[in-house]
């Protein structure tokens, strides 16, 4: 009985999520550690709502967003016409969404979501992040923005981010706009609690 109550609880709390999509940045390739490719898993496990990402079924693309689409949830991809033949391979998962250029990806995927979750990725995933970054400093947006920092993939980001502040680059209100955990559940956590300190 006592399971069954468990399961009752966890499954209100799934569906009183304050986001209807989430974005997802990541890589379109696998990384070098299985941890990468667990938490991309994870993470479309733990999110149980609509998914908005770059629309490539390789790599930690491909995996978190087969992972939403398994769970039921609607998934969008979103990719430049010049990606289609490189990220695309295979089967489409979801529905894609295919756009112009890289400006008008982000600008598409930042309209449908919510909130922003960065999973391990190189220079993409860093500009689709920090992108979003700069827009909550200057007040285009309040939408949390996650790091789901694998095996502290991210550590050394997030410290160039802090010497920045030290140095006078950065506000410290300015700071608290990224949300950053070791594991999906935590971070989705943070992100349902997240709210805007940064100067407009």
């Amino acid at each position: 009985m006592e399971d069954t109550g468990e399961k009752i609880r966890e499954m209100a709390k799934e569906h009183s999520s304050r986001f209807k999509s989430i974005c997802v940045f990541c890589g379109s390739s696998n990384g070098k550690k299985a941890s990468y490719q667990d938490a991309a898993i994870d993470l479309g496990k733990e999110l149980n709502i609509d998914l908005v990402y770059g629309g490539g079924s390789i790599g930690l693309m491909g995996l978190v967003s087969q992972a939403v689409h398994d769970g039921g949830r609607h998934v969008i991809g979103v990719i430049p016409k010049l990606l289609m033949l490189q990220e695309i391979t295979g089967e489409t998962i979801g529905e894609v969404r295919e756009v112009a250029d890289m400006h008008q990806r982000k600008a598409e995927m930042a309209k449908h979501s919510d909130a922003f979750i960065a999973l391990p990725g190189g220079y993409g995933t860093l500009e689709e992040l920090l992108e979003v970054i700069t827009w909550a400093q200057l007040g285009i947006h309040d939408k949390p923005v996650g790091l789901l920092n694998v095996d502290g993939y991210y550590n050394a980001l997030l410290s160039f981010i802090d010497k920045a502040v030290e140095e006078g680059f950065i506000l410290p209100a300015a700071r608290h706009i990224i949300v950053s955990a070791p594991t999906a559940k935590e971070l989705f956590e943070k992100l349902e609690e997240y709210v805007p300190q940064h100067n407009k």
